[in-house]
């Protein structure tokens, strides 16, 4: 596999982080409005907050990326990662994972949490690769999800 570099967040790089996650959103769901909200103002909504967007570079363009959202008290929310398809199948979203967990330890979590839908078998199984467990889902978080994961440092 060619090299994939991880980039920490930056204005430039922001676009990315919509254009990859609308794509994937809008094949499957439809943008809810806190996805627009955080897609289109990252630096707002997540960086400001205390978390953190990833890029992944991979043959000099930017193929992938994931957030984290700091909910406080040592917990973060993995939240839009995604690949975009000519990327997917090389490990870059493993990559992307297990770069978020390590940026998370850094900054103090004690777990991080995500919440995604059963028909993304692909995503549910990185998660499990990178350690996620599910747990049990509370009612009217996200209406696409279904799903509740979290990985205990």
């Amino acid at each position: 596999m060619d090299t994939v570099r991880i980039h920490p967040y930056s204005d430039a790089l922001a676009p990315h982080f919509l254009k990859i996650n609308r794509e994937w959103i809008e094949a499957h769901f439809s943008m809810e409005p806190f996805d627009v909200a955080q897609l289109q103002t990252p630096r707002e909504t997540l960086i400001h907050q205390g978390g953190e967007v990833l890029f992944a570079e991979w043959e000099g363009l930017i193929v992938g990326t994931v957030g984290l959202k700091n909910m406080g008290d040592g917990q973060y929310e993995l939240i839009k990662m995604g690949v975009l398809p000519k990327a997917q199948g090389k490990g870059i979203g493993r990559l992307l994972g297990q770069a978020a967990l390590g940026w998370a330890k850094r900054h103090g979590a004690s777990r991080v949490l995500l919440y995604s839908n059963s028909i993304l078998a692909p995503a549910l199984a990185l998660y499990r690769k990178l350690g996620f467990r599910e747990i049990p889902m509370e009612p009217g978080t996200y209406q696409r999800c279904d799903i509740k994961m979290e990985f205990v440092f």
